[in-house]
């Protein structure tokens, strides 16, 4: 059954009273390097993985110099006490040390500037098949030694049911800014798993985000569900020099370990929508997130 929020079909319903599985509805690659127009920097070939797969590792995005600066800038917001006490910045709950700056974008220029930067932006818009804007942006501090992961979640069950994204026209990118090992509590992606949207059980709780962005609970699928797509798709661990980058898909499931080890995982992550994809209200929760989690401007990145 299919309901509608401010006049938008709901084709992906979630957090009601049981788990739901609901094919993909939407494309997963918008455009194509041989469409007229802007084509982008993504190889047909690589173009066609992304769409069989759900994500596109690369090697080097940035290089050793540039991975200095942007490290320096995280390393600069995060010992700032005007940063720790921004409610955009959120702690981890044992340490209390930061886990994530929000907005990071729009609170450093350093930052926005690799926003802009056309091999990030540029990629988004031949992904999406459209001009984009910054759905969302953070910077993960992941330091050693007990820091938190991410468990098992698609963001777009998370954006649609409380941000009030329609469709599955968004693309996330994660630039590694120090070495991602198979130890440290590295990005992990079930293949293929974009293909299908798990709607998860039990309603959304008033602020639910307060909770979420430190450990989070609703919007988490079954372990029966888990178990059964990760049978299906397998689970590939991201490894990686800093510098590299992995472009997923906002309906893949993914999530992170703890890090344990005395090595640093950090880096910055970007969430590009596109313009033709503008949230409207939120489509399983009472109220939506603010701003700095889930953008109401649209504005084109240029």
């Amino acid at each position: 059954m299919t309901t509608t929020v401010t006049g938008v079909t709901d084709l992906y319903p979630s957090r009601g009273t049981t788990e739901v599985s609901v094919p993909r509805q939407d494309p997963v690659v918008w455009g194509a390097p041989d469409t007229p127009g802007p084509i982008g920097p993504i190889p047909a070939g690589d173009l066609q993985a992304f769409e069989r797969d759900g994500f596109l590792a690369m090697e080097e995005l940035l290089g050793d110099d540039e991975v200095g600066v942007y490290r320096r800038e995280l390393e600069r917001l995060v010992a700032d006490p005007a940063i720790r006490a921004d409610e955009r910045s959120i702690v981890e709950s044992k340490s209390m040390e930061i886990r994530s700056v929000f907005e990071v974008h729009r609170i450093s220029e350093v930052f926005a500037r690799l926003v802009r930067d056309e091999r990030v932006v540029g990629r988004a818009r031949q992904i999406l098949g459209s001009d984009v804007y910054v759905h969302q942006s953070r910077i993960n501090v992941k330091p050693g030694f007990g820091a938190s992961g991410f468990y098992w979640h698609s963001d777009f069950e998370t954006w649609h049911a409380e941000d009030g994204l329609p469709n599955m026209r968004t693309v996330s990118v994660s630039i590694a800014l120090t070495e991602n090992h198979d130890t440290n509590g590295g990005l992990m992606i079930m293949p293929g798993s974009h293909r299908t949207f798990l709607g998860c059980a039990g309603a959304t709780p008033e602020d639910n985000y307060r909770q979420s962005l430190q450990m989070q609970d609703a919007g988490t699928p079954s372990d029966e569900a888990l178990t059964d797509m990760a049978s299906q798709y397998g689970i590939k661990l991201f490894t990686g020099r800093a510098g590299s980058a992995t472009w997923f898909d906002c309906n893949c499931m993914h999530g992170s370990g703890d890090n344990i080890t005395p090595f640093p995982r950090s880096n910055v992550f970007i969430v590009f929508n596109s313009v033709e994809n503008k949230a409207v209200e939120p489509f399983a929760a009472p109220v939506r997130r603010p701003e700095f989690i889930g953008a109401r401007d649209f504005t084109p990145v240029k």
